[in-house]
């Protein structure tokens, strides 16, 4: 079992685990059951791939990402609030948990679907299958053990690589997803109070209680209208099968809930309430991005080890000269900061590992020289500004490989939102250049390496360039990731009340593009790259 949870991460896993229900392989279980069910197959996947947003009519909600994990001092955000949704098939839970978003109205939600979580079948149960002797409504058909390691995960920000099962194989498909740690999770299932150590993830329990009638109509619709089946074979299915299900291992763990919902999603006043505690619990542990706090958390600190500025020659000085006066071409402007890019990225290089390769001259002497001791190099530029460096790394480091992320700042709350991500497969084992442009109080680009952390990049292996950087940003980045190493060609000592660095560049994006600067612009915030 150790050995197991130890390789659940890796996304090309399987397993197969026997469904003979025992009454050993459900120790875990609640309530208590029996393992008298019929069995029943399972043809078409009612795992459905979650969108990474939805649309209300107030605002966009994103599925994926998550607000700021640090705050000034270095202290984690709290865990995600879960919340398990259970009842019978067709019962409405993902209705319930649809309108349950959108009137949360807040922007980071993760919907997880206990259909992603079926088992892989042996040889000997895909034949028991292929004749439907196989059952699948069993508590043993579900994998439980990755399930609830998931959902730790999530919880803790994390994270994870879902799943993607393909009944009509009763396999999992090569390629998992990634979803990422929410404010909120939604967590349903048939099953999702049936588990002890799933049961104590949930911070908040909800039993989607609809009339048999009800949920029986809706599987004749969804199964002759969608799967072309008839009439007869569904209710067949329904009276063998799903009913005895429901009532056998479903409709015990009600008194689990601590909300029951009558009549599913049709059920506004009991969706009103829901939203109402969840609410009051997110106030309770909300986590917000205090600039104020993160400007002054560090003042009259030294600069820490971890920074190296670029040595300040007549040549450095002057073309930041050039490209901090707002007189300046936009031509010249792009001139001159490639220039600096080039000698910023190959700083930035001079401090990845390296070892002794001798080789021999044409002269048939050996030369004692070095060689990058790693993996590979990949490079990750914060959109929209950070892409403009680039250029420069390809220039130097032959066949980098690039990933981007944007991430934009909430004009109401302050706080940086995760809107884009794009890395390239297999990053945990790279040293990754980490691009920005500028960095003001550091929300960013904090936010960039906790992404990826994520993707299990070691943090001594992160390097964060940037040609501009602010004293507080500087500091921000470095107690909270202490390993990282940053590298820049210039530290302004102040920001403003509005957190532009003084006396800064003014906003690079908009400089370089030849696009319009907002009124209250900001260094940090990028608008949609521009190719």
């Amino acid at each position: 079992m150790e050995e197991r949870l130890a390789k659940m991460d890796n996304e090309e896993k399987t397993s197969c685990v026997s469904n003979s229900g025992g009454e050993g392989s459900l120790d875990r279980l609640l309530p208590s059951v029996s393992t008298g069910l019929s069995p029943r197959k399972r043809t078409t996947s009612q795992c459905k791939s979650e969108p990474p947003l939805l649309r209300t009519s107030k605002r966009t909600i994103y599925t994926a990402g998550r607000p700021p994990w640090y705050n000034e001092h270095g202290t984690q955000s709290k865990e995600a609030f879960v919340i398990g949704l259970c009842g019978g098939s067709a019962s409405g839970k993902t209705t319930v948990a649809r309108k349950i978003i959108e009137a949360l109205d807040v922007p980071w939600v993760v919907l997880l679907s206990m259909d992603s979580f079926y088992k892989v079948l042996s040889q000997d149960q895909q034949i028991l299958a292929a004749s439907n002797d196989y059952n699948f409504d069993h508590p043993d058909a579900f994998d439980f053990d990755l399930l609830t390691h998931t959902l730790r995960k999530l919880k803790q920000g994390k994270s994870v690589k879902i799943p993607v099962y393909d009944f009509t194989t009763h396999g999992r498909q090569k390629e998992w997803k990634t979803v990422y740690g929410a404010s909120v999770i939604i967590f349903e299932g048939i099953m999702a109070f049936a588990d002890k150590e799933l049961l104590q993830l949930l911070d908040m329990k909800i039993f989607v209680d609809t009339d048999s009638d009800i949920r029986l109509v809706r599987r004749l619709r969804r199964d002759i209208t969608e799967r072309g089946r008839d009439i007869e074979g569904v209710i067949k299915q329904y009276n063998k099968f799903v009913k005895p299900a429901f009532e056998q291992y479903i409709e015990p763990t009600m008194r689990l809930a601590d909300i029951v919902v009558p009549r599913g999603g049709g059920n506004m006043v009991a969706i009103d309430l829901i939203v109402q505690h969840v609410h009051s619990q997110l106030e309770e542990r909300k986590l917000r991005w205090d600039m104020a706090a993160l400007a002054s958390a560090h003042q009259a600190q030294p600069l820490p080890q971890t920074l190296s500025v670029l040595e300040s020659t007549p040549q450095v000085r002057g073309m930041h000269t050039i490209i901090r006066n707002k007189e300046t071409s936009r031509d010249e402007f792009i001139f001159y900061s490639k220039r600096l890019m080039r000698l910023l990225i190959e700083r930035a290089l001079s401090f990845l590992p390296s070892q002794v390769h001798i080789v021999q001259t044409p002269q048939g002497e050996d030369y004692e020289g070095r060689t990058f001791h790693g993996k590979r190099i990949t490079g990750v530029s914060i959109l929209r500004a950070g892409e403009t460096m680039e250029p420069a790394l390809r220039a130097v480091c032959k066949d980098v490989r690039i990933g981007k992320i944007l991430i934009q700042t909430n004009q109401d709350t302050g706080e940086p939102e995760l809107h884009y991500l794009r890395l390239p497969k297999d990053i945990s084992e790279d040293h990754v250049i980490l691009m920005d442009c500028t960095v003001s109080t550091g929300a960013a680009a904090m936010m960039a390496v906790r992404v990826l952390l994520d993707h299990d990049v070691q943090e001594d292996k992160i390097l964060l360039v940037s040609l501009l950087m602010a004293e507080m940003g500087v500091h921000s980045v470095a107690y909270a990731f202490p390993q990282v190493k940053i590298i820049t060609t210039a530290v302004d000592k102040k920001v403003n009340d509005l957190f532009h660095i003084i006396p800064g560049i003014g906003n690079f994006g908009d400089r370089y593009f030849g696009t319009d600067a907002p009124p209250d612009w900001s260094d940090e915030e990028m608008d949609e790259p521009s190719y």
